[in-house]
């Protein structure tokens, strides 16, 4: 079989029966199913690309993502995840802006940026600038309150097990993305830089600004650096400025992601959380590393 179609289930609302996926499995003419982890995952072999909306109708609206892939190949060489809203549950500048008391504001800014609406760059000037004398133990009090999105530590530790390399890739900034690449595992990290005179924010962030063209350039360059094909990576974020590394990643996953970016990719993670990009890749639980 040529494809594989991956189910998984968010198991907080639902599970995963047999009779689901034996549903799903004859919805796509496909062989009998492999069970990744009972009531979470399984894999349904294929011939030919699975169609969209036949396994739509077979889910019934259940709360079960899927997942196609190239049967050869699916276990990724390289993982390059976005920051906000993927590895961590948050938009961290935007929790940042809570101690400027300007939360609001730029909330509405992040949300048109990550629609695609407005120029990523232009947005993170705009925000950076609106934090000017922002006494620097903001910084820490917003990373105490930061929190890990479920299945993160279990994504990278189980990739860098079978020797991936990983990278956190983030329109973010250097302070959050170095503790939580520490805290995950990540092999690197790479973010803007949030200037300030010792004290405080000075408004102003580090040129030049690594927006979406520097993200997928940054997994390009990995790839190539570890001699691995584009079909040998991942990549996962949830906001427009990731849609170019989605989209040239040889699996390039949206998790809970924009509309922009929910339509334009075919890999998406909807209802579940970050265990599904293992099980897209063919791992069972039992096989999944713990840091």
């Amino acid at each position: 079989m040529r494809y594989v179609l991956t189910l998984v289930a968010a198991r907080s609302s639902t599970s995963l029966t047999p009779a689901m996926i034996r549903r799903v499995g004859e919805a796509v003419r496909g062989d009998p199913f492999i069970s990744l982890n009972d009531g979470e995952a399984a894999d349904i072999p294929c011939a030919d690309p699975p169609d969209s909306i036949a396994i739509q109708q077979a889910l019934e609206n259940a709360p079960v993502d899927w997942i196609v892939t190239k049967a050869r190949g699916r276990r990724k060489g390289l993982l390059v995840a976005d920051m906000d809203s993927t590895i961590v549950s948050s938009e961290t500048l935007d929790e940042l802006a809570a101690f400027a008391g300007v939360k609001a504001e730029i909330e509405a800014i992040t949300q048109r940026s990550m629609n695609g609406e407005i120029d990523f760059a232009e947005a993170l000037r705009a925000r950076v600038s609106m934090l000017r004398g922002l006494n620097l133990d903001a910084l820490e009090k917003t990373w105490k309150q930061t929190r890990l999105t479920p299945g993160a530590m279990e994504l990278v530790a189980t990739m860098r097990a079978h020797n991936a390399l990983t990278a956190l890739v983030s329109g973010g900034f250097t302070f959050f993305t170095a503790k939580v690449a520490a805290l995950v595992g990540f092999d690197q990290h790479h973010a803007n830089v949030l200037l300030d005179d010792g004290t405080a924010l000075t408004g102003e962030v580090g040129e030049p600004i690594l927006d979406r063209d520097a993200k997928k350039h940054t997994l390009v360059r990995l790839a190539e650096e570890r001699g691995l094909k584009p079909h040998a990576t991942l990549a996962v974020g949830d906001g427009a400025n990731d849609l170019a590394m989605l989209r040239v990643a040889g699996l390039g996953v949206a998790f809970h992601a924009k509309p922009i970016v929910a339509r334009e990719v075919k890999a998406r993670v909807d209802h579940g959380n970050l265990r599904a990009l293992l099980f897209a890749q063919g791992y069972p639980a039992s096989a999944f590393a713990k840091q």
